[in-house]
């Protein structure tokens, strides 16, 4: 009889179903709390972590990406891939996993999906950020871009930062009527726009998230007011950028890690000299965010294995004592660690 794996051969692993069923037994406003909870706890030890720019190999037509990290006693990383392509041929645009591994032993922890968890995280790191940088008292958010990222940055600022109203609009109209049918009954006064400068109105947080992979000038400069908050979301490689240049000379800008950002986000039109603010600065005090009512903030956010740490450490936590999660034997694990050979040999029995 061949051996039967131990226990230290299998590793939880948190499907597409398995992660979707979690998330409707929590609840999303709660699972998107809780990750901007555990996001923002992750960005005040910021100095912890191992931190580079993302492996990401380009083509003509997408982007591949490994992202990882570790804080010195976890290790993680994502694989995800950015196709603007694939919605016309039926596919998703964005596609991922990440797994988290104990630095002690180098053994896997976590292998998980991290379609829906990307989109989760995303959204809980740019409301998590809007809590420091929009102007007090916000109720009305722009959301410039109805794709799959949509639906999921309303219900988090909703959640986190208390907006009642989301004003939509895409190119694509068909998307708005998605997103706004998705939005029925969540809570939210939802209202389609017929252009961005109409989705403006009255909007005191502004959150573009288009997928062209191009320099493409989704807001204009006159379409920029003094006081509101911008959360630039689009931004994922060299050469594609949403915001016109002379937004970014008006507005204090904050990033994520700047290494990264000046390659893939909108800095990237700007001079490397120009004055950005680590995001994390403002989350330990050290620096101040939003100063006064008159300041534009523009969080340029391209994300960063941070957050992704953060979000598969929490979704570990999540599944402790449920049935959301199955065991993958994943790991050979012989009677003697020296012997995988023999391990090999005797399973043909």
């Amino acid at each position: 009889m061949a051996p039967q794996p131990s226990d230290l051969a299998f590793v939880p692993f948190v499907s597409v179903d398995n992660m979707m069923a979690l998330v409707h037994h929590i609840g999303i406003e709660t699972v998107l709390r809780d990750l901007a909870n555990a996001i923002e706890a992750d960005f005040k030890r910021w100095e912890l972590f191992d931190k580079t720019p993302r492996v990401a190999s380009h083509s003509d037509v997408g982007v591949i990406e490994l992202m990882p990290t570790s804080d010195g006693e976890m290790y993680g990383f994502k694989y995800v891939n950015g196709h603007p392509k694939n919605t016309k041929e039926g596919l998703q645009t964005v596609t991922a996993f990440g797994l988290l591994a104990d630095v002690d032993s180098g053994y896997p922890k976590l292998l998980s999906e991290m379609t829906l968890l990307t989109a989760l995280r995303t959204a809980a790191t740019s409301a998590m950020a809007a809590k420091h940088l929009a102007p007090k008292g916000a109720t009305v958010m722009a959301m410039i871009g109805n794709g799959a990222q949509s639906e999921f940055q309303c219900l988090a600022f909703k959640a986190i930062c208390g907006i009642t109203e989301v004003r939509l609009f895409d190119t694509d109209q068909g998307a708005t009527e998605k997103c706004a049918a998705n939005l029925a009954g969540m809570g939210l006064n939802v209202v389609p726009c017929t252009s961005g400068e109409e989705a403006m109105e009255g909007a005191q947080i502004i959150t573009t998230c288009t997928a062209d992979k191009q320099n493409a000038t989704i807001l204009t400069d006159n379409m920029i007011g003094s006081g509101v908050h911008i959360n630039a979301i689009g931004g994922d490689c060299p050469g594609k950028t949403e915001l016109h240049r002379d937004i970014l000379l008006r507005s204090d800008i904050f990033v994520e890690y700047p290494p990264q950002t000046w390659i893939e986000g909108e800095i990237q039109q700007l001079d490397k000299d120009h004055p950005v603010t680590e995001l994390w600065q403002v989350i330990t005090g050290q620096v101040p965010g939003r100063r006064d009512a008159k300041q534009i903030t523009l969080f340029d956010s391209v994300g960063f294995a941070i957050e992704d740490f953060s979000a598969l450490r929490y979704v570990l936590g999540a599944i402790q004592g449920t049935d959301f999660y199955a065991q993958l034997d994943m790991l050979a694990d012989p009677d003697d660690p020296r012997d995988l050979f023999g391990m090999l040999q005797r399973s043909k029995h």
